[in-house]
């Protein structure tokens, strides 16, 4: 027999191929990238982008030092919670391409992987037109052309409008697409000049502090007012002046300033921290690369931004910094310094989201996340490339492209790499909550505390930044994840949401306490023995409505010895019984035993289905007769043949695990006595019986489909075989009238009438023992109608034959009962089968009382005659034995 470990599928020595084998019909492996140049770069850059030439001193001119601190120390602490999720996830197995969609669908499944996989893809469609389109800006405001067409500088070359503004953003975008298009290797060569060109640029402003004289710098302030504002060197009294903060209105917008304003600029500063995870499938080891890489240059950069805000504070003026954010490009020692730090990172960063783009919609591709919508993107070039889809993504970016403006799309690409952040930091909080064995990341600085802490932080922060678009977003999300949950195909990798269920309900199974049940909380927990399921789909459905929300399991005996068999047969026939539950949409447990006899095997089950306070307590089997069964499995559509659901080859292979249905020269499984020992076995067992007949006859859809016809549900609860004890307060029959309630209590039942019969004699009070019954009924809440029925002549027969058998012996009725009981005539179960039968039009379905069987066991063939006599062609018919207290008169 052979082993299927996972483990044993890694090949630990692999002999060398000859070279020639190697290199004829195959292509070199692609060159992957190591964690400087795979991570560090493109996350520093990412990071970097425009924020850190054109913003930093708008956040310090308007919230001061102390504040720009603080928003620093906030910002990164939401992100860092993030970054350690990232950094736990990535070093907890193989990742493969796809960075952040990758670890979100292994973690969470793939309706919650692909929803935010494709908003995490268009973040980065749109974040690679916004990049796009704010270099687009910045070199128009250069060079770009006066709106009166006189050009008052030679540099200022360049028209300037919508069209033309639409051309410079698509030349720019075909740069980045020649780039993403050779491959990673290319990119990352690109990036890593394009990063030296940044550390250099921004070497050159921290040397310009120090050697650039005082000087002041002319600022137009509001109604084209000219004033002068003062680059004045280091001065403490510059940097107290500093200090506080002063928010005014925003020069370029007319908006008034706040400190979650100013935050909201600052934050799309820090949204780049998954640039290297999304290059995941180009690293040479991407679970360590990523952690080391990532906290790199978040560290890296939060340094940069604190000392960047503090020499500015020492050296710029208030209002300086208020009035005109290129005042880096005007203090540095040499102007266009920092014009190509602004376009540099710029088109690093866009190249950086359209790579990224490309990567996460090849990975939804070949996960098949979306069917065949998604299949030309699944091809590569040789190196491995997928430049289909780069292609594709480059097609979206330039559609985005004809938003014309920056502003237009700023808001919602942050919220979005927002909401994929949080999803991360949800996927390790759920990892670590399942407690999973596996999930044993080798980064182990962090706990549930900080995924908890990044979720709320950007949430905080999305609803900070734009409450719209945030909730949008999340509606998007939701939305997808719907459609995902039924059209997308199931998957290999495992889903949290098990693993969460597993851990939950053990604690919950451990909190239900058996010793606090009370008869107020009972609920039917049943055990249904189904012999073959070809014959029993209508009852298994009927009993599905019986449960009222309790434990429903479906048991199964096969006979044989396991000692003589070389594995156990039942495990072939778990995903069978699986497969018809979920085509009968019933909620239910399997359990299969394997026994020497059907008996044994009942007794198995009902000793050990179920656990803790879950456990059956009601016994239902079919009824023992010469009935030829039906085979009903071929009414539901996905077990038909002529089904196209069974075209595939997975759904064939479930249908030969169920035995054909038996015919009427096959031999049943086990005998009569064997049949009403299980009933004595149970009862024994503190378990209530019941015996399901004729239920292959209900067809609820054909039932209920009818019109102008009443359909009723009728109880009858009197043991037949005692007419003497015609009591309707013992428990046997409270128990009947509370299954017949809960029947009528499901919504598909409540359309039916529940029918009560009182059968009485002449020479008893008819109106006294009616009055009781109401009073019993209104007692319990039980809504029906009381059929009185006076059934003289059907008593007369019992007690005739009674008196006959009896000879003169003076013992209780009680203790006589074994035999005589046994010795009823067959004329008086005949008539009290007819007096049940002409109460009415065909009901649909009716409870009738069962006798406990006698104790002798050579009377049991004769119990099953009875029972057979009195119950013969009533239609689905529950005969029902209750040994529980099950109902209560109290709140």
């Amino acid at each position: 027999m052979t082993e299927r470990a996972p483990l044993l599928n890694y090949r630990l020595y692999t002999a060398p191929e000859p070279r020639s084998s190697r290199n004829d019909g195959q292509h070199p492996p692609p060159k992957k990238l190591s964690t400087f140049f795979g991570v560090v770069i493109p996350t520093l850059l990412s990071m970097f982008s425009v924020v850190l030439f054109l913003r930093i001193g708008f956040v310090v001119g308007q919230a001061g030092l102390y504040q720009s601190i603080l928003m620093f120390v906030v910002a990164y602490f939401i992100i860092s919670m993030t970054v350690l999720s990232v950094c736990a996830i990535s070093t907890n197995g193989a990742l493969d391409a796809g960075g952040a969609y990758y670890m979100i669908s292994r973690a969470l499944g793939p309706e919650f992987g692909g929803s935010i996989g494709i908003m995490f893809f268009f973040a980065n469609i749109c974040g690679s037109a916004l990049y796009v389109l704010g270099l687009v800006e910045s070199i128009v405001d250069i060079f770009g052309m006066p709106p009166t067409g006189q050009a008052t500088d030679s540099i200022r070359v360049l028209p300037q409008s919508y069209w033309y503004e639409l051309l410079y953003g698509t030349v720019i975008l075909i740069l980045c697409l020649l780039v993403c298009l050779v491959g990673a290797d290319i990119y990352a060569k690109a990036s890593f000049i394009i990063f030296l060109v940044v550390i250099l640029v921004l070497c050159t402003i921290f040397v310009s502090f120090f050697v650039v004289s005082p000087k002041s710098i002319n600022i137009t302030l509001s109604l084209g007012n000219i004033s002068e504002a003062s680059f004045t060197g280091f001065k403490l009294s510059t940097l107290k002046s500093n200090l506080p903060p002063d928010y005014i209105e925003d020069y370029t917008t007319g908006d008034m300033m706040s400190f979650a304003a100013v935050f909201a600029v600052m934050f799309n500063g820090c949204t780049g921290i998954m640039a290297g995870s999304n290059m995941s499938g180009d690293l040479k080891n991407p679970s360590y690369s990523i952690p080391r890489g990532t906290i790199t240059a978040v560290i890296f950069t939060y340094i940069i931004y604190n000392i960047l805000s503090l020499m500015i504070s020492c050296t710029c003026e208030r209002l300086l910094l208020q009035k005109d954010y290129d005042f880096l490009k005007e203090i540095n020692v040499w102007h266009p310094f920092v014009l190509i730090g602004i376009y540099s990172s710029t088109l690093s960063a866009s190249m950086s989201n359209l790579i990224g783009a490309s990567r996460i919609l090849y990975a939804l591709a070949k996960d098949d996340v979306f069917g065949k919508l998604l299949m030309p993107a699944k091809k590569t070039s040789r190196g491995g490339n997928p430049w289909a889809a780069v292609l594709i993504s480059w097609v979206l970016v330039q559609l985005v492209l004809f938003a014309g403006k920056l502003n237009t799309i700023a808001g919602i690409v942050t919220v979005f790499f927002l909401l994929v952040y949080a999803a991360v930091d949800l996927a390790c909080l759920a990892l670590e909550w399942a407690s999973a064995p596996n999930f044993r990341p080798t980064f182990r600085y962090f706990t549930w505390h900080t995924c908890v802490l990044g979720i709320i932080g950007c949430g905080i922060m999305m609803f900070l930044i734009s409450p719209i678009y945030a909730s949008c977003s999340i509606a998007f999300m939701l939305i997808l994840l719907l459609v995902l949950h039924y059209v997308s195909p199931s998957s290999s990798w495992g889903y949290i949401s098990q693993a969460l269920i597993f851990h939950q309900v053990r604690k919950y199974l451990l909190m239900l306490d058996v010793r606090k049940d009370h008869v107020k909380f009972w609920r039917p927990q049943i055990l249904l023995m189904v012999a073959n399921p070809r014959t029993s789909t209508q009852l298994i459905s009927f009993t599905n409505d019986l449960k009222k929300s309790g434990l429903y399991v479906l048991g199964h005996v096969q006979k044989g010895n396991l000692d003589e068999m070389a594995s156990d047969p039942l495990q072939a026939q778990y995903d069978s019984w699986l497969s018809l539950v979920d085509a009968l949409n019933v909620k239910s447990f399997v359990s299969l035993t394997l026994s020497d006899s059907v008996r044994h095997g009942v007794q198995h089950l009902l000793f050990i289905s179920g656990l803790g306070g879950m456990r059956p307590n009601t016994l239902i089997l079919g009824f023992y007769d010469d009935c030829v069964p039906e085979n009903g499995l071929q009414q539901i559509p996905a077990f038909s043949y002529n089904s196209s659901s069974i075209m595939n080859e997975q759904d064939c292979s479930l249908q030969p695990n169920f035995p054909p249905a038996r015919d009427a020269s096959s031999p049943k499984a086990l005998s009569g006595k064997e049949y009403v020992a299980i009933i004595s076995d149970s009862i024994k067992m503190l378990k209530n019986v019941c015996l399901a007949r004729y239920f292959c006859q209900l067809n609820k859809t054909e039932l209920f489909s009818r019109k102008n016809y009443e359909i009723s549900i009728d109880v009858w609860p009197l043991n037949t075989l005692r007419p003497d004890s015609a009591n309707y307060v013992d428990t046997c029959s409270l128990f009947l009238l509370q299954m017949a309630c809960i029947l009528n209590m499901v919504r598909s039942w409540r359309s039916a009438k529940l029918r009560i019969f009182l059968c009485v004699e002449s020479g008893n009070s008819v109106g006294e023992q009616d009055k009781k019954l109401k009073q019993l009924l209104r007692q319990l809440r039980i809504k029906g109608s009381i059929k009185t029925l006076h059934w003289d002549s059907v008593a007369a027969l019992h007690w005739h034959k009674q008196m006959d058998q009896v000879d003169g012996s003076e013992g209780s009725f009680a203790n006589t009962f074994p035999s005589n009981a046994m010795k009823i005539s067959d004329d008086y179960l005949m008539a009290v089968n007819k007096m049940i039968s002409e109460q009415g039009a065909h009901p649909a379905i009716r409870f009738l009382y069962l006798p406990r069987p006698p104790a002798d066991v050579t009377l049991h063939e004769r119990y099953l005659e009875q029972l057979d006599i009195m119950t013969k062609n009533l239609g689905p018919t529950l005969l029902i034995h209750g040994i529980s207290a099950v109902t209560s008169t109290d709140l």
